[in-house]
């Protein structure tokens, strides 16, 4: 776990004096040791007191009752921030007049949201299949139970949200939703493959939430309030799954390692699709036409540099556990998700775009 990776998870639930005095983990050890046994679970009751010592409840910490949290749909906070949302910038979407924008803008949020839940609804039930077998006194039993608690709060908020903007959404495509009760099963088995996979289906909404906070976007309190909170907790969850990989990567065998590194960019590539590209009764409800979103997504040059963006931290993960093999490399290239990895996880995207 690097510097700045460890003071990320434990600014987002952890204050650095709690994490020296509670936990067995002190900052200098976590620097200077390599991902051992002994340092994940160090990490992992680092992680475990962070959900103690800072975690939300869905319907305890955000005020659903209060006028300024409720869903209008004339409220022009709901129009999709240009500078995030790749079919905000694009001048079909602003040529719509401003009703039309923010009912797009509902249906495009509440469908992002759904594809979140409903893969943070897998997530949970990987989890319980994962620590089933775990034995007495395990730390990952205990760190994996708080994260299932943390996601279950995020499918409820998630879904209150859906709800209250009231758009019959369906979320991920349909071969994935019928996929999620056998996807679960993988996480015995082939645990690297889950954990990445897990990376997968956060790192594209973690990233586009921060961005759009980054960007200075003004966005409806309902909708701020749950990102606050998922960003929050999120970075625990994305700070374990680096660490469960980093741990098992390397001691796969050769075989099965370059077959990891090759499924790496096709899953990131799959699972970012499933969240980010707009689903096809969408355009039809709206009329967009095909070609605005083919250049959207991923024809534009603005939209293949946030596509790339959006994996920088894995492009990292992937260079330091040995993932990245020859063969990966032209995927991830094929992929149309190649470019430089992160200096540091969560590293602003906006050094890569002025540094190219």
């Amino acid at each position: 776990m690097s510097r700045r990776d460890f003071k990320h998870a434990a600014s987002s639930g952890l204050s650095t004096r709690s994490a020296h005095s509670r936990a067995q983990m002190t900052l200098d050890e976590a620097l200077n040791t390599k991902v051992t046994r002994e340092n994940y679970d160090d990490v992992l009751r680092t992680l475990s007191q962070a959900s103690v010592d800072r975690h939300f409840d869905a319907f305890a910490d955000i005020p659903w009752d209060a006028e300024d949290f409720q869903v209008r749909h004339d409220d022009p906070r709901w129009v999709l921030p240009a500078a995030v949302d790749p079919l905000g910038g694009h001048q079909w979407y602003i040529s719509q007049p401003l009703d039309r924008q923010i009912e797009i803008g509902l249906w495009r949020q509440a469908n992002i949201l759904k594809v979140g839940l409903q893969f943070e609804n897998v997530l949970i039930r990987a989890i319980m299949q994962y620590v089933f077998a775990l034995p007495n006194g395990s730390i990952e039993y205990r760190y994996l139970m708080h994260e299932a608690t943390e996601e279950c709060h995020h499918t409820q908020m998630f879904q209150e949200v859906v709800n209250r903007i009231g758009a019959e959404v369906d979320g991920m495509p349909w071969v994935l939703r019928k996929l999620a009760p056998v996807l679960p099963m993988l996480v015995t088995k082939y645990p690297v493959v889950f954990f990445l996979g897990v990376l997968a289906g956060e790192e594209p909404i973690d990233h586009t939430q921060k961005s759009i906070f980054r960007a200075g976007a003004e966005l409806p309190p309902v909708l701020a309030r749950v990102m606050e909170i998922h960003i929050a907790e999120e970075a625990r969850h994305i700070a374990f799954a680096h660490e469960a990989v980093r741990l098992r990567a390397p001691h796969l065998s050769r075989r099965a390692r370059h077959i990891t590194a090759a499924l790496l960019p096709l899953l990131m590539r799959l699972l970012g699709d499933a969240i980010l590209v707009p689903p096809k009764d969408f355009r039809e409800r709206f009329d967009i036409p095909k070609e605005v979103i083919k250049e959207l997504y991923w024809d534009a040059p603005e939209s293949q540099a946030r596509l790339r963006d959006l994996f920088a931290d894995v492009r990292m993960l992937a260079e330091d556990t040995g993932l990245m093999t020859p063969l990966s490399r032209r995927l991830w290239r094929w992929c149309k998700i190649d470019g430089r990895p992160s200096r540091f996880r969560s590293e602003p995207s906006v050094v890569f775009r002025k540094a190219a």
